[in-house]
């Protein structure tokens, strides 16, 4: 892209999940420079704090949210918090993730777990208090980030590729009820190829960076989502690395 897309966001609040590091910090660095209050949600405090202590450095408006999507009283407990303070959210962003590199029958039962209920029930548990709440309000945006394992996946990757395709599917039903029920309300979901984040380079440190892509491309692929005019809505988008492996 030649530079980020150009909408204004002052005014809006967004929430983005996963967002200490990688992807998630280059997610609310976009939103808060087009202007946003930017929630920091994390389970790292201190990494997260620091984005925070960035980011209003440069008098931007951030701030920390410590949450583990696998909680659902928990998030919703952040939710209610929310609107005690008259600060409804605009929009999400569900981009954290986890991920076990190992062949199926290595695999425990915990971690399937694990994989399953950051990468697929956390985010649904966002969508559900978010989404009725847009509806209450007229509008919003959520934004799901989805990986190319969402359409085909690759061995290492069974829970991975089960719970990005779920919430591929769950996204696409959110977007077709959205359509139905307030047009003011825009759904999409990014499928993003490897990137150069801490997520692929902790676990493939030997990894060939001329394959990845910068975080910055897809951060900027949800500004575009943000910035389409009212009359339309971008459902899905693919953003990868021209040398992608595992697309189409």
């Amino acid at each position: 892209m030649g530079g980020a897309p150009q909408v204004d966001l002052h005014g809006k609040q967004a929430l983005v999940t996963g967002a200490a590091r990688g992807l998630g910090a280059s997610i609310a660095r976009r939103l808060a420079a087009a202007g946003a209050s930017v929630l920091v949600a994390d389970v790292r405090k201190e990494m997260a704090g620091e984005l925070c202590d960035e980011l209003t450095g440069e008098g931007r408006d951030a701030r920390f949210l410590e949450m583990d999507v696998r909680d659902a009283a928990g998030v919703a407990a952040a939710f209610r918090d929310l609107d005690e303070a008259g600060r409804p959210l605009d929009i999400l962003v569900n981009n954290a993730a986890v991920d076990v590199s190992k062949p199926i029958e290595h695999l425990t039962a915990d971690e399937v777990t694990r994989v399953i209920e950051t990468n697929l029930l956390g985010p649904m548990y966002l969508c559900l208090e978010t989404y009725r709440r847009m509806i209450a309000r007229g509008g919003g945006h959520i934004v799901n980030i989805l990986s190319t394992a969402a359409n085909r996946t690759w061995t290492e990757a069974g829970p991975y590729a089960a719970g990005k395709s779920g919430l591929r599917a769950f996204t696409h039903t959110l977007f077709q009820e959205a359509q139905r029920d307030c047009v003011g309300i825009g759904v999409t979901g990014i499928i993003a190829g490897g990137m150069e984040t801490p997520f692929i380079m902790e676990r493939f440190p030997d990894a060939d960076v001329t394959m990845l892509q910068s975080p910055d491309i897809v951060a900027d692929t949800v500004l575009y989502a943000l910035s389409v005019p009212a009359g339309s809505v971008v459902g899905e988008l693919v953003v990868v690395p021209r040398r992608e492996p595992s697309w189409p």
